[in-house]
């Protein structure tokens, strides 16, 4: 392949609900030279995303939230909750920054301290054209806990602080099932050594 390029030939949206389809017509250019025969390929599209998770570095303690998924309806009723961490769409005119800010009161009651960008990465993009950008968010855990979220948005969350062991120990025993709080807390095992110095902890 001397040069990468790809070519839209014709792009509809079959479907707009909460969510949106997108069908593309399109051909690209082919490792072995030359272009590829055109392919129609559906796209489930949203407004990019931001996730934050939530830690306390003096208690050690990260925050779990736990939700309703539509995406999990293929489990057994009760595993169609999922344990999470605080995430939302970016609203035109937001900042990822922002929405972090936002979020973490709205699903968590919890006020953010220092926030730091852990890194951006598209979660699916097989798929769907969804770019999420993941963040740590220092916070005060002891008043933590209860149910959040926005009635507005259908939103009935559980929130929990539990200790960073015990969240890690859930992912080890396969109790964390979505893609974004498996990614993070893994950041958090290599990186929580370094980050409590830096967030200059108490112990």
């Amino acid at each position: 392949m001397t040069e990468k390029k790809f070519e839209i030939l014709k792009e509809a949206t079959p479907f707009q609900g909460f969510f949106s389809v997108k069908q593309f017509d399109l051909r690209h250019t082919l490792y072995k030279g030359g272009w590829s025969q055109t392919i129609t390929r559906e796209v489930f599209h949203r407004r990019n995303c931001v996730a934050v998770l939530l830690y306390d570095p003096d208690r050690d303690e990260v925050v779990m939230i736990e939700q309703f998924r539509m995406g999990a309806l293929q489990l057994p009723a009760e595993q169609a909750w999922l344990l999470e961490i605080v995430a939302g769409a970016i609203e035109e005119g937001e900042t990822a920054e922002n929405v972090a800010h936002r979020e973490s009161l709205e699903e968590a009651n919890c006020d953010i301290e220092t926030l730091i960008k852990i890194s951006e990465f598209f979660t699916s993009p097989g798929g769907t054209s969804e770019l999420l950008t993941l963040f740590c968010g220092k916070v005060d855990t002891r008043d933590v806990g209860g149910l959040h979220g926005l009635a507005s948005e259908d939103e009935d969350i559980s929130v929990t602080a539990m200790t960073f062991d015990a969240a890690y120990q859930l992912l080890l025993d396969g109790k964390i099932l979505s893609a974004i709080p498996i990614i993070a807390l893994q950041w958090l095992y290599i990186n929580r050594s370094q980050l409590r110095q830096d967030w200059k902890t108490t112990s």
